[in-house]
């Protein structure tokens, strides 16, 4: 690209490739099924995901359900024929990219991949073992939903399922979905809707009432192109719509960052440049300049082992906000910030950044916000949507978040929308970025019923990075020579090496010690 090239607002630096070198041993011929119009079974799947001869089996016979319907048990003796497999769920584990990984799959051929006691049983069970193991878990649905034949008993296995799994969840152990063709019902609404990092197959069928159902209790047909993997990715619900082939592959990637040690040799500090001495305004009007850097050319320029997991396509729900995992040098983090080239911030995109947060609570992850934004959504929409009380929860749970965090002001910001990601254990600032309340043609129409005196309003409300610093918000400043848009790629490097040696001296620091520092802080604003 250009340096002076503006930024696409489709890419995350997220590229992935097909593996090679698979064994054929669990090879099974593919049924029809999903956009491709090949449905693979679960161990299709097994062998495109899991490192060749490194796979063992976890499952054990399992007991049909007694007293055993004539219809039912003939039923369960024709899908073990047929599908190769004596239930719903296959469970193991195995090695992907050299790292040891559980597996449940499920299996569409045996029933629908429908769950009774029987898979609920295997199903959870491999769960805890996972967790007893310390291992993360990688989730395959393909189901129908609950065995209708079993009744309410199998309704309620979502209730263990779901308890296993945030049990390991709750130990710290990554879990990751990959949601295949169909994924309905009671399985959608327990197991496929609990990851950290959730993906579907290419025109995979997934909702919770199955469209069939749905017409025969209605009387009209679900409408279509809703239930379908690409629609729910625009929604916002799933992180990626990405093939089979490229599971492993994005898995490994994910793992590197959730897997990564959290105590870090720290890099050397880079030297700090005086800034430049430049007006408020200036650095105002060079803040928005089109091609300077934005976040997404931050992950693709400083960032290794990039997954995005929100706001990766222009135009779809809360695109003003992009969730990512991604690494500065060693340091894994999750990155939660601004892009102020897609539209403002919304309730929407505000509730991607806690769950951004949740997640690196959950896994002990650093944060890293990066604010760039004019301001949030001006909307009826908003409005309704709470926004104001999403940017007081977003405020709520980064000022107390358990794991490190960290600021990065990388160039405008406005309003609540930035507020609402700056309060972190360390803020950084690019030397032509600025925070203020509102857009200083804003604050001038407010105080003085007129635009036209921005530049002396910006000037006299302390916004520059330097004043920022002087009055203790900000910590350091990376400096622009003399702009970040006319020397990018220089820029970025920069600032991948401030972040990188921040994050690994934050992973350095006592949490107790951390979070008292924290409250101290902005305690004494």
């Amino acid at each position: 690209m250009p340096p002076h090239a503006a930024e696409p607002a489709h890419r995350c630096g997220v590229i992935l490739r097909p593996r090679s070198g698979l064994c054929t041993a669990l090879r099974r011929p593919p049924v029809r099924g999903g956009r491709s119009g090949v449905r693979r079974s679960a161990r299709d799947l097994i062998e495109l995901v899991i490192d060749p001869g490194t796979w063992l089996s976890w499952d054990e016979a399992v007991a049909d359900p007694a007293p055993l319907d004539a219809d039912y048990a003939a039923a369960l003796a024709a899908a073990r024929r047929t599908a190769g497999v004596d239930e719903a769920v296959i469970t193991g584990a195995g090695r992907l990219g050299g790292r040891r990984v559980a597996v449940i799959a499920g299996e569409f051929a045996f029933l629908g991949g429908s769950i009774g006691v029987a898979a609920a049983e295997r199903l959870t069970r491999a769960v805890e073992r996972a967790t007893a193991e310390r291992i993360p878990l990688l989730a395959a649905p393909a189901s129908g939903g609950t065995r209708m034949q079993e009744g309410t008993i199998a309704f309620l296995q979502m209730v263990k399922i779901s308890q296993a799994i945030t049990a390991h969840k709750a130990a710290g152990l990554p879990y990751l979905v990959y949601l295949r063709h169909p994924t309905t019902g009671g399985v959608y609404a327990s197991w496929g809707s609990l990851g950290h990092l959730t993906v579907a197959e290419p025109g995979a069928l997934i909702g919770f009432l199955g469209p069939k159902v749905h017409e025969a209790l209605t009387g009209s047909p679900f409408p279509a192109g809703v239930q379908v993997a690409e629609n729910l990715h625009k929604h916002g619900l799933i992180d990626a719509v990405v093939a089979p082939e490229q599971v492993a592959l994005l898995a490994d990637r994910a793992l590197a960052t959730l897997s990564a040690p959290r105590r870090l040799p720290r890099p050397p500090n880079p030297v700090e440049d005086p800034p430049g001495e430049r007006t408020a305004w200036d650095a105002v009007r060079r803040s928005r300049r089109a091609d300077r850097p934005g976040i997404r050319r931050l992950l693709r320029h400083a960032g290794r082992d990039v997954v995005p997991l929100h706001g990766t396509q222009s135009g779809e729900t809360g695109a003003g906000v992009i969730v990512a995992l991604a690494r500065f040098g060693e340091a894994p983090t999750v990155v939660v910030g601004h892009d102020r080239r897609d539209s403002p911030p919304d309730p929407a995109g505000l509730r991607a950044v806690r769950r951004g947060f949740k997640l690196a609570a959950e896994l002990g992850l650093p944060v890293v916000t990066v604010v760039d934004t004019p301001g949030a959504a001006l909307s009826p929409q908003a409005e309704e949507g709470g926004l104001a009380g999403e940017i007081a929860q977003c405020l709520a749970d980064l000022v107390t978040l358990p794991v490190p965090t960290l600021c990065l002001l990388l160039g405008q910001g406005s309003g609540g929308a930035a507020l609402a990601l700056l309060p972190a254990d360390r803020v950084i600032a690019a030397a032509h970025s600025w925070l203020a309340p509102l857009p200083p043609e804003g604050a001038s129409a407010i105080l003085h019923r007129t635009v036209e005196r921005a530049p002396q309003v910006s000037a006299a409300q302390g916004i520059r990075a330097q004043d920022l610093r002087a009055r203790g918000i900000v910590d350091r400043i990376v400096a622009e020579r003399p702009d970040a848009a006319d020397e990018p790629a220089a820029f970025l490097d920069r600032l991948g090496a401030v972040l990188a040696h921040e994050l690994a001296t934050l992973l350095d620091v006592d949490p107790a010690d951390r979070l008292q520092t924290r409250r101290i802080r902005y305690r004494q604003l």
